[in-house]
């Protein structure tokens, strides 16, 4: 098979036989800051702003992505569900396990 010159036609090729691109991971890390999670939870997820807040370092990325999802779609009312509903809605599904997966990775 002779090798494709031009690259608009390579691409081309593989959008329509079902090929894509790599998808990229989200990163985790960047988006505790970026979504504010860092502003109530602390910037290591181990020391929050408030005692009442709890810690999210080491956290069960299972637990932590059910909790956030609970949140946003006001499953969850207790403790202080009402101050991260509002916030919670600007973050994705997949936004929130990679934030999830990435506390499970913190000491």
């Amino acid at each position: 098979m002779k090798p494709l010159k031009n690259p608009a036609t390579a691409v081309l090729i593989a959008l329509t036989t079902g090929l894509s691109a790599p998808a990229f991971a989200l990163d985790g890390a960047d988006l505790y800051v970026r979504k504010i999670c860092s502003s109530c939870h602390g910037k290591d997820a181990k020391t929050p702003l408030l005692p009442i807040y709890p810690k999210l370092a080491g956290q069960n990325p299972n637990y932590a992505y059910n909790q956030m999802k609970d949140i946003a779609r006001g499953a969850r009312a207790n403790g202080q569900a009402a101050a991260m509903k509002g916030i919670m809605h600007l973050v994705s599904d997949e936004e929130m396990r990679a934030i999830a997966d990435w506390l499970g990775t913190l000491d």
